[in-house]
């Protein structure tokens, strides 16, 4: 399909969920592509392990111990393999993993997504992933992960837009020499610039916010360098490929490709955080040891 301005036409709704996961799994070693029976395989067992925890008896969580997170019902991770039928959505390196991360990339992933201490004492404690402001499958660069896994791309001569179900991130990007917010400006998606090469959009996006080690995607660093690729396959697929390139995080560059699907479906709207509850929640834990503290202990 094509623009009334004679580009590829990539709008619309996209769907990228799928059980490929972005790492080969090491039993699989220099196996790059699944057979069609390991395919359907895998993917009748995702369909097994649906309706298996569906028809689970309810479990009371009790106070003290781990509270478990959301039950099975409100995940849509999907249950398709990527079209391709590859072992991992990473391509290069070629054994479809990650390269080896740096110490300080290191220290960064394992502090992402959350707070680093038991019990958060002060908002400082808390991230943005845990005010629901970024992170999670939204990225940049976009993975699959447990659910809201949809996409809006929109379009005009000048701009594209890219708008996620998650944390419902929007990213304007200009097109060509159309001038953008300056260099010296970081931004929490960086600061990206699109042009065409044949019939894929290709984004460039460096200029990361300078993010402590909470903030980080997957514990990239403020120096990321991202380029993207959307490339319309057919009516219903949108091939994203994206390479990462931060040497302050993996020792060497790294592709991965993902096959999205057309989605009729409108965007959900995501309300993490609703009413802003969860802040005075998480917090709740320290003022009640704060509490016992000052009461002896009682």
């Amino acid at each position: 399909p094509q623009t009334s301005w004679g580009t590829p036409d990539l709008q619309g709704v996209w769907d990228f969920r799928s059980i490929t996961p972005l790492q080969r799994p090491e039993d699989r070693g220099e196996q790059e592509f699944l057979s069609e029976e390991e395919a359907a395989n895998l993917e009748q067992a995702a369909v097994d392990r649906i309706e298996e925890l569906a028809n689970k008896e309810a479990e009371r969580t009790e106070a003290g111990g781990s509270i478990g997170a959301y039950n099975d019902f409100w995940m849509d991770r999907g249950t398709n393999t990527d079209d391709t039928r590859r072992t991992s959505l990473i391509t290069d390196p070629a054994n479809g993993r990650l390269p080896s991360t740096t110490e300080a990339g290191e220290v960064r992933r394992t502090q992402v997504g959350s707070f680093n201490v038991e019990i958060p004492t002060s908002y400082t404690d808390l991230s943005n992933a845990d005010r629901c402001i970024i992170g999670f499958n939204a990225g940049p660069p976009m993975t699959p992960g447990a659910y809201n896994n949809n996409m809006q791309f929109f379009q005009t001569p000048e701009y594209v837009a890219i708008v996620t179900e998650m944390v419902h991130t929007a990213r304007i990007i200009p097109i060509g020499d159309k001038a953008g917010s300056s260099n010296a400006i970081r931004q929490w998606s960086g600061n990206s610039r699109a042009h065409w090469e044949d019939e894929t959009l290709v984004i460039e996006t460096i200029n990361f916010q300078d993010q402590d080690v909470y903030d980080t995607w997957r514990g990239s660093s403020k120096d990321m360098k991202l380029v993207e690729r959307f490339t319309r396959v057919d009516t219903d697929t949108l091939s994203y490929e994206f390479t990462v390139d931060d040497v302050a995080t993996w020792t060497s560059p790294w592709t991965a490709q993902v096959s999205m699907k057309r989605n009729d479906l409108p965007l959900f709207e995501y309300a993490c955080h609703e009413g802003n509850y969860s802040m005075d929640a998480m917090l709740s834990g320290a003022r009640s040891e704060e509490r016992k503290a000052s009461q002896g202990g009682q």
